[in-house]
């Protein structure tokens, strides 16, 4: 590590951090040259596997960029789009390899992106996909319905469930 003061390469380490739940590390650096202390920021590179065989740095802007064109004309807030490319580069990175398939990252798309809006969900799968036809799109429409009415069932249960309870969590007294 050189000194960004008088560029000499011999730093000496004062004290390490982890940062953003061990995604980072932090140090703490002096100089040995000109005394000076600097701090610097370690993140391990996520690299993309394009189907080319091309390598790519991960980039989470990348992530809303393409999300943001699914969401188009859809009531979709740009915090929202952040929010879901964060879960996206953390569910990639959980992973634990420094290179991924660019399909892994799609698929890591899907998910998040169905639970914040169904009709981007269906333009952005319709391309990442490739749907050819309309059937395409009305089996995505049907497993949709099927995984609403799925939803829907067990939320009804619950509300059952409470309703035979009495409708209050039950309270366990003191002897």
């Amino acid at each position: 590590m050189r000194c960004p003061f008088c560029r000499h390469s011999d730093c000496r380490v004062i004290d390490s951090r982890e940062v953003d739940d061990g995604q980072a590390t932090r140090r703490r650096r002096s100089c040995a040259s000109c005394g000076r202390r600097f701090t610097t920021v370690e993140e391990p590179v996520l690299a993309v596997v394009k189907r080319s065989g091309v390598t790519e740095p991960f980039l989470r802007d990348k992530v809303v960029s393409g999300v943001r064109r699914a969401c188009q004309g859809r009531p979709v807030d740009e915090d929202a789009l952040q929010q879901l490319a964060h879960r996206v580069e953390e569910a990639v990175r959980a992973g634990g390899t420094a290179e991924i398939p660019s399909h892994e990252v799609g698929l890591a798309i899907l998910g998040p992106l169905r639970e914040l809006d169904e009709v981007a969900y269906l333009r952005f799968a319709s391309v990442y996909r490739s749907f050819s036809s309309i059937d395409d799109f009305e089996k995505e429409i049907a497993d949709l319905r099927k995984s609403d009415a799925g939803e829907a069932a067990d939320d009804a249960e619950d509300a059952a469930g409470d309703a035979e309870a009495g409708g209050t969590p039950s309270r366990r007294s003191a002897p």
